[in-house]
């Protein structure tokens, strides 16, 4: 068992992606209300060696010394990945090294300062969200770090727009009842058409996040937003291949999964700690196992718990 990647996960965006986690759970300048790692537990802007990079770079060299090249190496996991203060040093070890396209998922609250786009700049894809600009939106839905002002966000997503040569795609998460009012809308469109990503990609719940409270927005309901939204380059996400017939499925993941959640419920957060597994590489199984109704989940005082369904 690696540490700090994990995976292949399969990826609805990426193909077959080797995740790997900067920061330990959960870090994050934002906690949203979606996120299905659960709740931040450590709300900071404080860019630090949050893991040790040396131990990263070691565990990228075993895996590729034993695997075939993944679709993508992605830096994504258990909170905001550019929070480590090493993340340019890893990409730039893994062109060098490995030629693998590198994709980094963001929530792009930290591409105001200089040296964490200079950072990115040798990534391939960019992934930062924007899930609302405005403040009452952006704070039920994101409960951003303190610091973090709306218009430094927007501007620190279009410079590091004007200074990436690789694509730019803003990621747009929209829960019905929330930021998808007609006023909403309009305020992510011009800071859509300012920034001028590469794409727009809308997405949505595909299970629990941080809250049981909130559902996913249905393909009309997407579909209509991207309508009002009026740029070209708008993508809806959809579902990937069957997870179970992609080849790093893994049918004894699966059961130690499910028997860990039969003798008693628990959050991912309790599955990873048990099976010593990643929470992003458990939250393709928990896909699997609620799609077959074979988990059903229920928000309790310590978050969401998955139990066996009756």
């Amino acid at each position: 068992m690696y540490k700090y990647i994990f995976g292949p996960v399969p990826s609805r965006r990426l193909g077959v992606s080797l995740g790997i986690d900067l920061v330990t759970h959960k870090i994050c300048s934002l906690d949203c209300i979606y996120c299905e790692c659960g709740a931040t537990t450590s709300l900071t802007m404080k860019r630090e060696e949050y893991v040790p990079i040396s131990d990263v770079l070691k565990e990228i060299d075993d895996y590729f010394s034993k695997n075939i090249k993944p679709d993508f190496v992605t830096f994504s996991g258990s909170g905001e990945p550019t929070l480590n203060i090493g993340i340019g040093r890893v990409i730039e070890y893994l062109q060098s090294n490995y030629d693998v396209p590198v994709c980094v998922l963001t929530n792009g609250t930290l591409l105001k300062y200089k040296n964490v786009r200079d950072d990115l700049l040798k990534a391939d894809i960019v992934m930062p969200s924007m899930d609302s600009v405005l403040e009452k939106s952006f704070k039920i839905i994101n409960r951003p770090e303190k610091t973090i002002k709306i218009e430094e966000y927007i501007e620190g997503i279009k410079s590091f727009k004007d200074e990436f040569s690789g694509s730019l795609d803003l990621e747009i998460f929209i829960i019905p009842g929330i930021n998808d009012s007609k006023e909403d809308i309009a305020s992510l469109k011009k800071a859509i058409f300012k920034i001028n990503p590469d794409s727009v990609l809308l997405n949505s719940l595909d299970r629990p996040g941080t809250i049981n409270k909130i559902s996913g927005a249905s393909l009309t309901e997407l579909t209509n937003i991207k309508r009002d939204l009026g740029f070209d380059r708008t993508k809806i996400i959809s579902k990937g291949k069957n997870r179970k017939n992609i080849a790093s499925y893994r049918s004894d993941k699966e059961k130690a999964i499910l028997g860990t959640i039969f003798r008693r419920p628990c959050t991912i957060k309790d599955i990873s700690e048990i099976l010593g597994l990643h929470i992003n590489d458990i939250g393709k199984y928990l896909d699997v196992l609620i799609k077959e109704r074979k988990l059903e989940v229920e928000e309790l005082e310590r978050g969401i718990f998955y139990k066996v369904k009756k």
